[in-house]
């Protein structure tokens, strides 16, 4: 056992599936929420996914394997599985083809919406000076002038294209 505590300790999340999926009990670090919370989303790829879902509605493995931020498919693959057992998003086929499966984030993955908006805003406060590239966007400054409507208008968007 202590061998596969030092391997979680290194890739958490596509261990905690292997160890969900064997029925063995999730391990964290400790008993802080915050790093409870970074045992869970705080890899490079987890807040990621989540932003591509919410807020450029990304549903599909291509629609993720297509993306600006170029993910590798093992890599996706072990995140989605990871936020489907944390209960983030929720997984369906595709009504028309049965082998494309959709993915949606769940009321529990919606709640995540203030924190990519904040971490949107002190991003473009505090890097753009260090990314120059940094685009500009009418969104950005949305969330920056009427943060609540544009967390609740994401959140509704979500909730209606995945009704659809």
């Amino acid at each position: 056992m202590a061998f596969e505590k030092q391997v979680i300790l290194k890739n958490n999340c596509f261990l905690q599936v292997i160890l969900y999926q064997v029925n063995m009990k999730q391990e964290f670090r400790c008993d802080c929420p915050v790093t409870s919370a970074l045992d869970v989303l705080g890899d490079k790829w987890m807040l990621v996914i989540i932003k591509q879902m919410l807020i450029e509605e990304k549903q599909t493995f291509k629609d993720f394997i297509e993306s600006d931020e170029a993910i590798s498919t093992n890599i996706l693959s072990s995140k989605l599985k990871c936020l489907e057992h944390y209960g983030l998003i929720q997984r369906k086929n595709h009504p028309t083809n049965k082998k494309t499966k959709l993915y949606h984030l769940t009321e529990k993955g919606l709640s995540l919406t203030p924190t990519i908006v904040e971490l949107a805003i002190w991003s473009d406060q505090n890097l753009r000076e260090h990314n120059p590239i940094m685009r500009e966007s009418d969104e950005l400054e949305l969330m920056k002038t009427s943060k609540a409507e544009f967390i609740e208008r994401l959140k509704k968007g979500h909730r209606e294209n995945w009704l659809e």
